[in-house]
């Protein structure tokens, strides 16, 4: 009896994936200051609105996406150690956990005043506060917002990231801060790692070093926000009629982050293993991106473009000003 292999739309959605995410990290490199994760997304949206996508394709692809979004953010957690992260002084630690809260509940009180979406001022309110694109993406996962939310939201992570990157390491003089104040600066409200070093490079090893521990801060209270987020959107579910499905308690994806950021911490594991972990976090994430940038409509995309766009703007300056304050009461 002749073995069937898998259907076309399946196929097709497998090799679409592999290719974005190899054309993605090939162009990366070649344009060098943006990470793999913005290009499969950008690349993604490409693939869908040229019509290179099947309907079945389509539906194989989204299915993917969310398994490569939940796997991606168990791998990272194998990027955090909590001992490096105590390597920070007390006043340094609270500035990041001020700055995540406020820009937090900032950033969702400023989406109901510009009258942005639930789903989406949601998104943009996580990964403005704590880790960029990783954790719009680890939020999609328990909030019901579609392609369209994830990959504006992640478009705002990346244009107002890059332009901390041009314009906060001008600001250090002005602003009065040494080495180590303007590195937990950086690291408490520029959003992405990569845009964080970036940023805190330009003003030498001490600052970079300082600005990575503030980052890693910020990573780590992406467990506790999702558990936060999903125990809210269950008793959501709670409170409908209509029988759907309620999300769990804690979603099995953040225990997974949590077991490994334990792993990590022991200090066991060898350099080549965290290494190869932060490659396996990045392609998973990127075909994750890849796979939501194919479900977007440019049309939509635009409709909405610029009240998300002015609530990108209010939400990257609260978390530059309070991280400023918290630095002159707390350092």
């Amino acid at each position: 009896m002749r073995r069937r292999g898998p259907p076309a739309g399946t196929a097709r959605a497998g090799v679409t994936l592999v290719a974005g995410v190899t054309v993605a990290y090939a162009l990366s490199e070649v344009i060098g200051v943006v990470a793999p994760l913005t290009v499969a997304l950008v690349l993604g949206v490409v693939v869908r609105n040229t019509g290179l996508l099947t309907p079945s394709a389509r539906v194989a692809l989204s299915g993917a996406t969310k398994v490569m979004l939940r796997a991606g953010v168990v791998v990272l957690g194998l990027q955090l150690a909590v001992p490096e992260l105590l390597q920070l002084r007390p006043g340094y630690l609270g500035v990041v956990v001020i700055t995540v809260v406020v820009t937090f509940v900032g950033t969702r009180w400023f989406g109901r005043l510009m009258q942005v979406s639930r789903e989406r001022s949601l998104l943009l309110a996580t990964g403005f506060s704590i880790c960029g694109a990783s954790a719009v993406a680890a939020v999609a996962s328990v909030v019901d917002a579609d392609e369209d939310d994830v990959a504006t939201s992640i478009a705002m992570v990346t244009l107002y990231g890059s332009l901390a990157i041009a314009g906060f390491p001008l600001l250090q003089d002005v602003l009065g801060l040494g080495d180590r104040e303007f590195g937990v600066w950086i690291g408490a409200s520029v959003h992405e790692v990569a845009q964080v070093v970036a940023a805190a490079g330009i003003a030498g090893q001490v600052a970079l070093v300082v600005a990575v521990l503030a980052k890693l801060g910020r990573v780590v209270l992406l467990a506790p926000m999702i558990t936060l987020v999903a125990l809210r959107e269950r008793r959501r579910a709670l409170s409908r009629t209509d029988g759907g499905p309620r999300p769990p308690l804690v979603p099995l994806f953040v225990l997974g982050f949590l077991a490994m950021a334990g792993v990590r911490s022991t200090g066991l594991l060898p350099d080549v293993v965290v290494s190869g972990a932060g490659v396996v976090t990045a392609v998973l994430l990127s075909g994750a991106m890849f796979g939501l940038g194919a479900g977007v409509h440019l049309r939509s995309l635009v409709r909405t473009g610029g009240r998300t766009a002015a609530l990108g703007a209010a939400s990257t300056g609260l978390a530059a000003a309070v991280a400023y304050g918290g630095l002159l009461v707390l350092a």
